[in-house]
């Protein structure tokens, strides 16, 4: 794995001319906050070596480098799932190119079904904590150049990131809730009884990313900040029939007031 990095990362570096301080997940139609970035280099995720190729609808498959409020980011328009068919190590492995890219947080959006009954449809939710229910990235060999072999998660998501993120949104009057999210592996969407089971294990919010990506920026002391578009519900009573366009539709309804959100914590860190 050593080699595809170093490698990946020297293909990267050639191409652009300044290092990001941030880099930047957009989840699945999220990728309006790409339009706030003003770029300086695009590079489609399969000019790349070593790189996976996003196959899901909503995920345009392409780094972006430039400025957004004046701070120097990296942005992936799309990422990669487990259920795709990658291995742990290929989720994860544009985590890791980031990292040596410079950056010093990272960001994360997903869309996720909410197991919260007091969660509606439209919601933002910043992640204050996970439940795994997804293999873990880091087992296998620990490659202590990258990060420590036992990894605390004490404070998976940066408390002083999440603080910024709350300062932003009641600065612009912009709705929102804190919750815990469970990773599953998908790609079907949860029964009733998941649901359920999901939530009696404390969760608010479920999804199928975001914690892979969250423990390996940890274990390589990245400061992370997450956020949670609710597109669909998983409350008794509430529970309708799902589709990813829904999914992505409901995502993109929110999109907006994530790129605010966005755009001025980038400035506050």
């Amino acid at each position: 794995m050593l080699n595809k990095i170093e490698e990946t990362v020297k293909y990267i570096s050639e191409r652009i001319d300044k290092k990001p301080k941030i880099g930047i997940i957009l989840g699945t139609g999220l990728g309006l906050v790409a339009d706030e970035i003003k770029v300086s280099v695009k590079i489609p995720y399969r000019d790349i070596p070593d790189f996976p190729v996003s196959t899901v609808k909503g995920h345009k498959g392409q780094l972006m480098f430039g400025v957004l409020n004046g701070i120097q980011v990296v942005a992936m328009q799309g990422r990669f799932h487990y259920y795709e068919g990658y291995s742990m190590e290929e989720v994860v492995f544009p985590v890791r190119i980031l990292k040596q890219l410079g950056i010093e947080y990272l960001f994360v959006s997903n869309a996720s079904g909410g197991v919260n009954p007091e969660f509606e449809v439209g919601d933002i939710m910043f992640i204050t904590d996970h439940i795994n229910l997804m293999p873990n990235p880091l087992l296998g060999p620990n490659h202590s150049h990258l990060g420590p072999r036992f990894v605390d998660m004490s404070e998976a998501y940066n408390k002083n990131l999440l603080s910024k993120a709350q300062k932003v949104a009641r600065h612009h009057d912009i709705h929102y809730k804190t919750g815990i999210y469970a990773a599953v592996t998908g790609p079907s969407y949860e029964t009733p009884a998941e649901y359920r089971y999901i939530q009696t294990l404390g969760a608010d919010a479920v999804g199928m990313s975001t914690v892979p990506e969250v423990i390996v920026a940890r274990h390589m002391r990245l400061p992370v900040f997450a956020v949670s578009v609710i597109s669909d519900l998983g409350v008794e009573g509430k529970i309708v029939e799902i589709s990813h366009e829904e999914v992505v539709d409901a995502a993109s309804h929110v999109a907006p007031l994530l790129k605010v959100i966005i755009k001025d914590l980038v400035k506050e860190v």
